[in-house]
C-alpha cells in the first residue's frame, strides 16, 4: 500500500469529521436562533449567493449554515474521486465507503432543502440532524479505516457489542433530543401537557443510556485504558449537566442547547471510533505481522 495516499485520506477525513462536528453545532445554533427560515429560499438566500443587504445575525446564521455544508460536500466528493482514483493502493472497501458517504450528503441536501420548503417541518428537521450524525459517524470510520495500529494493542480493543448497542442507545437519544427541539415538546408540555410523551420519551431514554456508557467506561478501564474512559466519563457528565441546565431553564438559553448537541454528537463520535478501531485490523503489512509473530515464537521457545 502507498502509504502517502492512505495518510492523506485518513487526515483528510478527520479534518471533515471535525468540520462536521462543528457544522452540526452551526446547525443547532440556527435552530434555537429561529433562524432556519431566515433565508425564504433554497440553495439561494433572498435570490442571492451573498445577500449583504439582508445580513443580521439569523441571516448570516443561516447562510452560514448552508455554505459549511457545502465546503464539506465538495470536501467528501473530493475524498470519494480520490479514494477510485488511487482504489489499488487502498482497502477494497474503502471506495465504496467514500461512496456511501458522499451519497449521506446528497441525501443530507435534499432534507436541508425540504427543510426550508416545507417550512421546519419537525420530521424533517429530525432526519436532517439524524442524518448529519450518520456522515458524521461515517467519515470516522473512514479515517479509522487507515490509521495505523499495532497489533500488540489488539487484546486491549473493547467488546464491539457493547460497544455497538451503546452507540445505538447515544443516537437514539440524540435523534428523540431533536425530536423534542424541533416540536417544541418541552414548552407545549409544561404549559399545556400537550406533547409530553415526546419529552418523556427522551427522559426516560437517560438512565438506560447513562448506565451504558458507564459500563463501557468501566470495562475500558479495567481493560487498561484509562484515558480514554475518562474522557468519556467527562462527556457523559458534562452531556448530563448541560441537559439538566437545558429542562431547568426551558430552553431559553442557547448555548446550553447547542452545547447539549454538541456534546451529545461528540460523545456518539467517540464511542463510534473506538468501535471502528476495535473492528477494523491493523493496516502494519503482511510481512510485520509475520515478524511479529516470529519473534513471539522465539521468545517462547525454550532451547534445546
Amino acid at each position: 500500500m502507498t502509504v502517502s495516499i492512505a495518510s492523506h485520506l485518513q487526515r483528510f477525513s478527520g479534518h471533515l469529521a471535525i468540520a462536521t462536528w462543528l457544522l452540526i453545532g452551526i446547525g443547532g445554533a440556527t435552530r434555537v436562533m429561529n433562524a432556519g427560515l431566515a433565508c425564504p429560499d433554497w440553495p439561494l438566500c433572498y435570490g442571492s449567493w451573498l445577500p449583504w443587504q439582508q445580513f443580521n445575525l439569523q441571516v448570516f446564521l443561516e447562510w452560514f449554515h448552508r455554505l459549511d455544508a457545502a465546503v464539506v460536500g465538495c470536501g467528501t466528493l473530493v475524498i470519494a474521486l480520490v479514494a477510485w482514483r488511487s482504489r489499488s493502493q487502498l482497502p477494497r472497501f474503502w471506495p465504496w465507503a467514500a461512496t456511501g458517504a458522499l451519497l449521506l450528503v446528497g441525501l443530507q441536501a435534499t432534507l436541508g432543502a425540504l427543510t426550508v420548503t416545507e417550512l421546519l417541518r419537525f420530521d424533517l428537521v429530525t432526519a436532517h440532524l439524524g442524518t448529519a450524525l450518520l456522515f458524521f459517524v461515517s467519515l470516522l470510520g473512514l479515517q479509522a479505516a487507515l490509521q495505523p495500529r499495532s497489533p500488540l494493542n489488539a487484546g486491549q480493543s473493547l467488546p464491539r457489542l457493547l460497544l455497538l448497542v451503546t452507540a445505538i442507545a447515544v443516537y437514539g437519544q440524540c435523534l428523540l433530543g431533536a425530536l423534542v427541539g424541533s416540536r417544541w415538546a418541552l414548552h407545549q408540555c409544561l404549559a399545556g401537557s400537550q406533547l409530553c410523551t415526546v419529552l418523556q420519551s427522551h427522559l426516560w431514554g437517560i438512565a438506560p443510556t447513562t448506565l451504558l456508557v458507564i459500563s463501557l467506561s468501566v470495562v475500558a478501564w479495567l481493560r487498561g485504558q484509562h484515558r480514554w474512559a475518562s474522557q468519556i466519563a467527562a462527556l457523559l457528565g458534562l452531556q448530563l449537566l448541560l441537559g439538566w441546565g437545558t429542562y431547568f431553564w426551558h430552553l431559553q438559553i442557547e448555548p446550553l442547547t447547542i452545547g447539549h448537541q454538541m456534546v451529545g454528537a461528540a460523545l456518539l463520535g467517540w464511542i463510534a471510533s473506538a468501535g471502528f478501531r476495535s473492528a477494523f485490523s491493523p493496516l502494519s503489512s503482511v510481512s510485520e505481522e509475520k515478524n511479529h509473530d516470529v519473534k513471539q515464537r522465539q521468545q517462547t521457545e525454550v532451547p534445546a
